[in-house]
């Protein structure tokens, strides 16, 4: 980031309402080429639904959120076409195989080479595992078949949900690795996390406050 550079990915005051209740209120953020975010707080504090409104899945109820200085909502399709949202669910189909699976999904957001393919299926160490079908896969390999999306078709921005969920030790080197990689070449990651990942520094956070919807922010 040079002096008076405008942030690639920032949100300003940004509320959200689930089920009539105020979830939180007031968040803001700024992302510059290669930056991370760390969003922590308790569980129901709403982590989940911010990365829904970063993605652009659920509208915010207050505030807004600019991609190089336009609201993102002016063009939902070229914001989803610009990042990558890994949930939960993993999302795979029980019946293809590994590298089916992984070609099918990445080649819903753009043409994908198989070899890049392949590639990314050997960064999660599933290379060996790749005409096996999802389902006699592990919980813990299909959420590296999940991630192995985030390399098989680049995006600018990479918001993750509980992405160690389930991963090995050998699994979370594999993430935070493909995490370091991507910031090197400018992009933008978004983790919610209750489990320690390590990210090169530095690293924005975000910490959710249930109790009064409060949003401090602080860079470690």
């Amino acid at each position: 980031m040079t002096a008076g550079e405008a942030p690639l990915f920032r949100g300003e005051d940004i509320a959200c309402r689930r089920g009539g209740h105020e979830l939180f209120h007031g968040v803001g953020f700024a992302l510059w080429p290669g930056d991370a975010l760390l969003l922590t707080g308790p569980n129901g504090s709403g982590k989940t639904s911010l990365l829904q409104v970063m993605a652009g899945l659920r509208t915010p109820s207050a505030g807004r959120l600019d991609w190089q200085g336009r609201d993102i909502r002016d063009d939902l399709a070229a914001h989803a076409g610009r990042l990558h949202h890994i949930g939960h669910r993993t999302g795979s189909r029980a019946i293809l195989t590994a590298r089916e699976d992984l070609l099918f999904w990445s080649r819903v957001r753009a043409p994908v080479s198989r070899q890049r393919c392949l590639l990314a299926l050997a960064r999660f160490d599933l290379l060996h595992l790749r005409d096996l079908p999802v389902q006699a896969l592990s919980s813990g390999q299909q959420r590296r078949l999940a991630l192995a999306r985030l390399l098989a078709a680049p995006a600018d921005i990479w918001l993750l949900d509980e992405p160690a969920v389930g991963l090995d030790l050998s699994g979370l080197a594999s993430l935070e690795a493909a995490v370091a990689r991507h910031r090197r070449s400018g992009g933008l990651v978004v983790i919610a996390t209750h489990t320690p990942v390590e990210l090169d520094n530095p690293v924005r956070g975000l910490e959710l406050d249930r109790a009064s919807g409060q949003v401090p922010e602080h860079g470690s």
